[in-house]
C-alpha cells in the first residue's frame, strides 16, 4: 500500500514537474527586445509569453470574422499606420452605433493598467480584449452571445486549428474566448515604441533640436505636464479629472458620483500622429490640446516649445514595421 502510494505521489511530482516545465520552455521561447533601463512588462502567470501566441494573436488581430457581419477587425481602429489607433473623432460599431471615446493608441500598452479610458476594473489586456468583440455598451463589433459563432469560424480554418495547437499546446489546441484573448493580448503586448528621436538622444545619441529642449523643459517644469504624463511611457496610468460634457468617465463603469469625469491618462508617445485629442476626439491640435489643460500656459510660444517636444516622441519605423502589419496568406506558427 505504501509503496503503491509513494508511486503515486512520484507519478504526481513528475506531472507536476513537467507541466513546470512545460510552463517554463513557454516562457524561454519569448525574448523582449527593450532599450537598456526599461524592465519587462508584467505578463500574467497564467499567459507567459510566446512566439506562437504572438502570431496567432496577430492574426486574430486582424480577423474580421471576430465581428458579427465580417467587416471589423481590432485593427479597423488600431490601425499600425496610424500609431495603432484611429484618425477619427470616434469610430463606430459594426451596426453604425456612434462610438463613445477617441480610440486609444496601442504603443506601450503592455505597461498601461487600467486599460481603455475610463474603465478601473479592466486591469489587464486579456480582459480588455474581448469588451470590443463582446461588448454592448457601445456596440463595437457586435459579438455578444455569438462566442459559439466566434469558435465555430475559427475552427473551421485549417490555419487557425494549426495555430492554436501551436499557442496552446497543453489545451490540445482547443479554440476559445478565453484562449482567443490570451492570445490577442500577447500580440498587443509585442507592440513596442523605443525608437524616437528622444529615446534615441536619452541613449546618448545626437541631442535634440534646441527649441525641443526647451520645450522638454517646460513639459517637467513650469508647464506641469509631467506631473500626469510621467515615465517612460508620459503616463502615470491614473485617472485624473477632466472636463466633459457627454460622457460621465469612470462613473459609467462604477455608478459612484465621485468617479464623474475621471479619465485615464493618455501616453504620449508618437501623439505628434495621433490626432484628435481629448477622450472624446474633439480637440484637433496640440496646440488647443495644451491649451484647454487647466493652468496651461497661455503664451503661445512656449506651447510651440513644447509640442516641438513632442514631435521629438515620434517613433516612424513602427508604423510600416512588417512585424505588425497584416499576416501573409501563408499559415506560419511563428512570427514573420
Amino acid at each position: 500500500m505504501r509503496m503503491a502510494r509513494a508511486a503515486a505521489l512520484a507519478g504526481t511530482a513528475l506531472l507536476l514537474l513537467g507541466a513546470a516545465t512545460g510552463e517554463r520552455k513557454e516562457q524561454e521561447v519569448w525574448r523582449w527586445d527593450l532599450p537598456e533601463g526599461i524592465a519587462p512588462p508584467s505578463v500574467p502567470a497564467d499567459n507567459p509569453m510566446s512566439a506562437a501566441k504572438v502570431a496567432l494573436g496577430r492574426r486574430l488581430f486582424y480577423e474580421a470574422d471576430l465581428s458579427i457581419d465580417g467587416t471589423m477587425s481590432c485593427a479597423s481602429c488600431h490601425g499600425q499606420r496610424d500609431s495603432f489607433t484611429d484618425s477619427a473623432v470616434t469610430h463606430p460599431g459594426v451596426h453604425g452605433d456612434p462610438g463613445l471615446r477617441n480610440v486609444p493608441t496601442l504603443l506601450n500598452v503592455a505597461w498601461n493598467s487600467p486599460l481603455n479610458r475610463a474603465n478601473p476594473g479592466i486591469v489587464t489586456l486579456e480582459q480588455q480584449a474581448l469588451v470590443p468583440i463582446l461588448g454592448d455598451d457601445p456596440v463595437e463589433m457586435g459579438m455578444k452571445g455569438r462566442e459559439r459563432e466566434i469558435v465555430r469560424r475559427l475552427a473551421k480554418n485549417p490555419c487557425y486549428r494549426r495555430l492554436f495547437r501551436a499557442a496552446f499546446p497543453r489545451e490540445k489546441g482547443r479554440i476559445g474566448m478565453g484562449a482567443i484573448a490570451r492570445a490577442l493580448a500577447s500580440y498587443e503586448r509585442t507592440i513596442l515604441s523605443f525608437g524616437s528621436a528622444w529615446d534615441r538622444a536619452r541613449a546618448g545619441g545626437d541631442p535634440l533640436p534646441e527649441e525641443a529642449r526647451r520645450g522638454e523643459a517646460l513639459f517637467r517644469g513650469k508647464g506641469g505636464c509631467a506631473a500626469c504624463h510621467a515615465g517612460d511611457n508620459f503616463t502615470d496610468n491614473r485617472l485624473h479629472l477632466m472636463p466633459s460634457v457627454r460622457d460621465s468617465g469612470a462613473m459609467r463603469e462604477t455608478g459612484r458620483e465621485e468617479d464623474r469625469n475621471l479619465f485615464r491618462t493618455p501616453g504620449l508617445r508618437n501623439v505628434a500622429r495621433t490626432a484628435p485629442y481629448w477622450h472624446d476626439g474633439s480637440v484637433a491640435t496640440l496646440d488647443a490640446a495644451i491649451a484647454r489643460h487647466p493652468g496651461a500656459m497661455p503664451d503661445a510660444g512656449e506651447r510651440a516649445a513644447i509640442i516641438a517636444f513632442l514631435g521629438q516622441l515620434t517613433d516612424s519605423a513602427i508604423l510600416t514595421d512588417p512585424r505588425f502589419a497584416v499576416p501573409p496568406a501563408q499559415c506560419e506558427a511563428t512570427p514573420s
